[in-house]
């Protein structure tokens, strides 16, 4: 940020400060680390019921009857045939390939929705912008007007119906509804970002001191089950699932395919960035990301380099201790002819190089029927 732009606050600021949320600036927005310990907000959302404000991400509303048409141009993902209540994970390109964003694209009556990264909102709505120009696009930016909250753990749809005064129990993964609930419009979409059930639900900022006391009860009698979290948990969740964050395994210096999000592509549709796209898939990728399983328990960092053999052969994405695992863990960006499971690397940390092991992604998956 420049010395004249300040933090943000979400409309829940209060309420994190109140609750003991230890605040640090993320992507130019106040938001809480954490507030017991991230461990135990870690293996709450496992368990249980967490709350993360997910307020910061940029959430925008784009209509027209070129809009559908436009959104296809724009995204990775194939959406000319996009059912109405259904959200698609998508990838929005370069010329070149690299990732300028991933988004979650959201199919409405009369509007498109989409929700992009804090850090990229402002460059997403610079490229709708240059891109829409002569077309039959309108674009507004809802992000401060609304608040997006998301609970995820596999108690959440046990409690949805209290939480949001909707049965959700027949809502489908990457469906949403919405609806109106004591004159306040709210859209609940059922995806998340931490390897478990949930919700995400959308409400205006002027509804959060009323639904507070749905999620959290009151001081002297806190919800049983529902506990808030931070960011902290939220990255060792979404490193334990293998779902990418911008910056770390995504970014505009590799393409989707190298990024391993081949399923969010579709080759045989035009889009910006297809023909970078083809040509790499033509020619074979260089390059590939991967999971790793460390010895011992020391943390692999972002930009630790990977080693075959003495060779230099790429570097870490993410890495954590993996509080349900145990086990230290991480992604990297390797060469392709390291990246099968079983292959044994090194990585660099300080004066040590540690032995690493390529294991299958994801490391955790939720038990069946969860």
């Amino acid at each position: 940020m420049t010395e004249t732009q300040t933090v943000q606050r979400t409309p829940l600021y209060d309420a994190h400060v109140t609750m003991g949320g230890r605040m640090v600036d993320f992507a130019g927005w106040s938001l809480p680390i954490c507030f017991s310990s991230i461990n135990e907000e870690h293996a709450h959302t496992r368990t249980a019921c967490s709350v993360f404000d997910v307020s910061h991400m940029g959430r925008l509303s784009l209509k027209g009857k070129d809009c559908t048409s436009f959104l296809n141009r724009l995204c990775t993902r194939n959406l000319t045939q996009a059912e109405v209540g259904r959200s698609y994970y998508s990838h929005i390109c370069r010329e070149d390939g690299g990732i300028l964003d991933d988004v979650i694209v959201s199919r409405f009556e009369k509007r498109w929705g989409m929700v992009c990264n804090a850090s990229n909102r402002e460059k997403i709505i610079k490229w709708i912008d240059q891109h829409r120009r002569g077309l039959d696009v309108e674009l507004s930016d809802q992000t401060n007007t609304t608040a997006m909250l998301a609970l995820q753990g596999p108690k959440t749809l046990e409690l949805a119906n209290q939480i949001t005064g909707k049965d959700l129990s027949d809502l489908k993964r990457y469906r949403f509804t919405e609806y109106t609930y004591l004159i306040m419009k709210v859209v609940v979409y059922r995806c998340g970002y931490t390897g478990e059930d949930g919700i995400e639900v959308v409400v205006p900022t002027s509804a959060i001191k009323m639904l507070l006391p749905k999620l959290f009860g009151s001081k002297g009698k806190p919800h049983p089950l529902i506990k808030p979290a931070g960011l902290g948990a939220r990255d060792t969740l979404r490193i334990e699932a293998a779902m990418p964050l911008y910056g770390h395994e995504l970014s505009e210096e590799w393409d989707s395919l190298t990024a391993g999000q081949s399923w969010c592509v579709d080759l045989e549709k035009d889009f910006i960035g297809v023909e970078a796209m083809r040509e790499l898939k033509k020619g074979g990728l260089p390059r590939r990301l991967v999971g790793l399983e460390l010895d011992g328990r020391r943390i692999a960092r972002q930009h630790y380099k990977v080693f075959a053999n003495g060779r230099e052969v790429g570097e870490v994405t993410s890495g954590t201790l993996s509080p349900t695992l145990g086990k230290s863990i991480a992604m990297a960006l390797v060469k392709s002819d390291v990246s099968e499971v079983g292959t044994t690397l090194d990585i660099e940390m300080g004066s040590k190089r540690v032995g690493a092991a390529v294991v299958t992604l994801p490391f955790y998956k939720r038990p069946q029927g969860s």
